[in-house]
């Protein structure tokens, strides 16, 4: 990883990409200098975009109320938009209804014997706001698991037939091959008619975690705050350039290094 001090994009930047936890926050709190960023990117005409596994009731908040242009949610499975005009929330979920109340049921199975297998874990107190994916608390408000333990809740995941990916704070698991990455592209051209396949270099992408990984690889312009170091080889892929400053203060770098940049015509 280069330092994002040596970071020129070399064309126009159109949008920001960012994970929520322990990337925009810092210590479990939403900082004012990075919602002030935040709010600097979107007001300067940048297409704004959190990426997190946070749950729908979080996200619903998010789009209707936080300076963004959309918001994509546990870990890829749906997108909100609000649209302003029309005073109207935009959900576009991958899976009906029907289909995720049947995973419901999976999902508690899957719980109970994480509940009964790992010693300290717990479901995240966020979990009566999801949809569609069961998260588990390693660090977040109990005290932190090893890495053994993280590795077992990872396994009884995929023993269940889930998808299991570790963030800063819980381990998410969901049925379906979907990620953050899928998502956000339907979103970009389904809401801005953006290919992003052709147009992934006008957009950066700031992360901190082992489930960011897809989109570390996918731009070519990503970031991560400083704490990503603290993954070790848990991170499959590494971001081209890395902040100073960790959590919500390199957000608020990178905020001010696009900032600096021209803005495109």
């Amino acid at each position: 990883m280069k330092p994002l001090a040596d970071w020129t994009p070399g064309g126009p930047i159109r949008g920001a990409f960012c994970d929520l936890d322990d990337t925009l926050t810092t210590d479990g709190r939403l900082t004012a200098a990075a919602y002030a960023a935040l709010e600097r990117l979107h007001d300067a005409g940048f297409t704004v975009v959190p990426i997190t596994g946070r749950p729908a009731g979080w996200c619903d908040h998010i789009a209707r109320m936080w300076p963004v242009d959309a918001v994509v949610g546990e870990n890829g499975a749906f997108y909100f938009r609000y649209d302003r005009a029309a005073r109207r929330l935009e959900q576009r979920f991958r899976d009906d209804p029907a289909a995720r109340a049947r995973n419901r049921a999976r999902l508690a199975a899957a719980r109970d014997r994480i509940l009964a297998e790992v010693p300290g874990a717990a479901v995240a107190s966020d979990q009566g706001y999801r949809e569609t994916d069961l998260a588990i608390d390693y660090c977040e408000d109990v005290p932190r698991l090893g890495e053994a333990a993280i590795d077992r809740i990872v396994a009884i995941m995929r023993a269940a037939g889930m998808t299991a990916k570790v963030s800063s704070i819980h381990v998410n698991g969901w049925f379906g091959e979907y990620d953050k990455l899928g998502m956000t592209r339907t979103l970009m051209r389904e809401r801005f008619a953006v290919d992003l396949d052709a147009r992934r270099a006008e957009y950066v992408f700031i992360g901190d975690s082992p489930n960011d990984a897809p989109l570390f690889a996918y731009f070519p312009h990503s970031v991560g705050v400083a704490n990503v170091r603290r993954f070790g080889g848990r991170v499959d892929v590494w971001p081209a350039y890395v902040t100073r400053a960790p959590s919500g203060a390199g957000f608020a770098e990178l905020a001010e290094r696009l900032l600096g940049f021209p803005r495109p015509a």
